[in-house]
């Protein structure tokens, strides 16, 4: 754990409410006096910001701080839940009556005495939005302002963000378990608009992680506007991108959302459990083509989507999903690895206190091949190579998805030939997963953008992969 995590986040959530362990535990002891099988205390205390530049001005800043805590009671495959955003005695006592209900009279349980559990150190528990002035955050968008114009006089528009978040959060459970987590995180996006002959184009950029505003230096802020600017001075050269079916290749990095929600949802506990999912009852089965390995991976340092401990105070780990094409396991939370008899990946997360824990991904990315990405396009007769994705959307059970290529290109007898517009991919992730013939050897991560959803909660992750090579994926266009 991070030096005084714990301390601060005791200080911070149950000292300044007049808490102790000791009437934690008291509150623990009257949910179990009903039969119950597990109950959970979660506590927060978050500060968030963000500024937002455009047409060369700082035109709208945001500040909120938000506090509460979230009570649970576990019985069976019943769950009852109730949250008060007031941090104090009675309105714990209040919120565990609530989720007694679940249960009758006449259980015997008391909580089991409450011990700190240490985690992981993935990132120092520093206040970013502390970490720099209001007049640097200024400026710092400013300047990347200035950086995206100077690259190309087409450049017509920029509008830039920023934002910060400063996330406390304890947990205790009546299991004994008692853990904290302090969680900085920061993000940038630069939008860029450039125009020639009447036609107009944009582009976007950014990127941020589990650090202080700190890390966004000139050199940092200079490759988020190239960037930008590369993809719409693209687009502004792109033809009408064709339709039909075809070979396709995904770059590497950030399309790797495309595996994130085509495939990495179907691979949670929860669908599994209730059989909703494409891969229910798959564990140990060939699912994807040999050669594909996949993980979920809370612990890498620094990035957007890990976690010292997950929102139910278990620590993260690797979890390999899929090895060499075989299912080996699912995410999962305590409440889902509990009932179908399965180990707890540290998965659990929710949006905030008013929300309950579900398993969720954190980092989830495919490992290296061992293909060189120049020899991956140059066995490509004709196709499409999508080097960057936009939006898209995703029937989570039964995997099919549509996503829209931000920046492709035709491949042409083996070679990248000219940029295309329009392009939509379309298909069934688990049905991709046994048509990837080639899987090289770049694996990269995100820049530090990605946002999930799932049932109405959203949670910060990372996503990431190789080069790949998919044989027969519809391709929606516009010729």
């Amino acid at each position: 754990m991070q030096p005084d995590t714990l301390n601060i986040a005791q200080s911070t959530l149950l000292t300044a409410a007049g808490l102790t362990p000791t009437s934690l535990q008291g509150v623990l002891d009257s949910i179990l006096s009903h039969k119950v099988d597990y109950a959970d205390l979660y506590f927060q205390y978050t500060r968030s910001e963000s500024w937002g530049l455009e047409e060369g001005q700082v035109k709208s800043g945001n500040f909120s701080i938000d506090q509460g805590v979230g009570v649970r009671a576990v019985s069976g495959e019943k769950t009852a839940f109730a949250y008060s955003d007031d941090i104090n005695l009675p309105a714990l006592q209040q919120a565990a009556a609530a989720t007694r209900s679940i249960a009758a009279m006449g259980g015997e349980q008391t909580a089991k005495s409450i011990i700190a559990r240490p985690s992981q150190a993935l990132y120092v528990p520093h206040d970013p939005i502390a970490s720099l002035s209001a007049d640097a955050k200024v400026k710092l968008l400013e300047r990347l302002e200035r950086f995206a114009k100077a690259i190309d006089p087409r450049v017509t528009q920029v509008m830039a963000s920023i934002a910060g978040e400063y996330d406390v959060v304890l947990v205790a459970r009546s299991d004994g378990v008692m853990a904290a987590d302090i969680r900085p995180l920061v993000r940038i996006s630069v939008q860029v608009h450039v125009e020639q002959d009447g036609r107009r184009e944009q582009g976007s950029s950014g990127g941020g992680g589990r650090f202080d505003y700190s890390y966004f230096t000139d050199e940092v802020l200079q490759d988020y506007a190239q960037k930008a600017v590369h993809q719409a001075l693209v687009n502004l050269e792109a033809r009408p991108a064709p339709a039909g079916s075809m070979t396709v290749v995904l770059g590497a990095g950030w399309p790797g959302i495309l595996l994130h929600e085509a495939i990495g949802h179907g691979l949670e506990g929860d669908f599994n459990r209730k059989g909703s999912s494409a891969f229910s009852n798959m564990i140990g089965k060939q699912v994807a083509a040999k050669g594909i390995t996949i993980v979920d991976d809370g612990t890498i340092m620094h990035r957007r989507g890990s976690l010292s401990i997950d929102d139910e105070g278990n620590v993260p780990e690797q979890t390999v999903l899929i090895e060499n094409g075989i299912l080996r396991g699912y995410i999962q939370d305590s409440l889902n690895a509990r009932l179908m008899g399965m180990g707890v990946t540290g998965n659990a997360r929710r949006e905030s206190y008013a929300h309950i824990p579900m398993p969720r991904m954190t980092n989830t990315y495919m490992m290296n091949g061992n293909k060189d990405p120049a020899e991956i396009i140059k066995s490509v007769k004709k196709g499409l190579y999508a080097a960057n994705f936009g939006g898209g959307q995703v029937d989570i059970t039964s995997g099919k998805f549509v996503f829209s290529a931000a920046e492709a290109y035709m491949i042409e007898d083996g070679k990248i030939t000219y940029p295309v517009k329009g392009a939509t991919l379309i298909g069934n992730g688990p049905d991709v997963l046994t048509k990837v013939s080639m899987v090289g050897n770049d694996m990269a991560l995100d820049s530090g953008v990605g946002t999930c959803g799932k049932e109405g909660q959203s949670v910060p992750v990372g996503v990431g992969q190789p080069t790949l090579k998919i044989d027969g994926l519809t391709v929606g266009g516009t010729i």
